[in-house]
């Protein structure tokens, strides 16, 4: 924060340092992706590491697994779209928990393909929805 940014350094002290033996929390995500909002400047390395973190919590740690409740999805929508809106991390974020869980409530996915958000998030993936 001192710096107003995030270099490679700062994301291997958070890993290997911060967060290597802490279970993560809904607070713990709050928390990080705040500070991608409020870091003017951060490396490529903190924007992968926080979607891998996000939605290995989202998906794969909270019960239940591989579901995204609508629960998950409020709090998911209400954190990444805090402040001014979403950040292209954020919106990065709910494109890969779409992508990744085997359901997901209406509301996440709302907003994960709300107007421009998985074009810029999402380059480069096709996502199916079935029915």
């Amino acid at each position: 924060m001192d710096h107003r940014a995030i270099g490679q350094q700062d994301v291997n002290v958070l890993q290997r340092e911060i967060l290597a033996d802490t279970v993560v929390t809904r607070d713990i995500v709050d928390v990080l992706v705040a500070l991608d909002r409020a870091v003017p400047q951060s490396c490529e390395a903190f924007a992968d590491y926080l979607v891998a973190l996000v939605v290995d919590f989202a998906v794969w740690d909270n019960r239940p697994t591989g579901v995204i409740d609508r629960d998950k999805a409020h709090w998911l929508v209400t954190t990444l779209s805090a402040g001014e809106g979403p950040s292209p991390t954020a919106r990065r974020i709910a494109c890969e928990i779409v992508r990744e869980a085997e359901h997901c409530d209406e509301l996440l996915l709302a907003f994960a393909f709300a107007k421009g958000a998985s074009k810029e998030a999402g380059a480069g993936y096709r996502v199916l929805l079935a029915s």
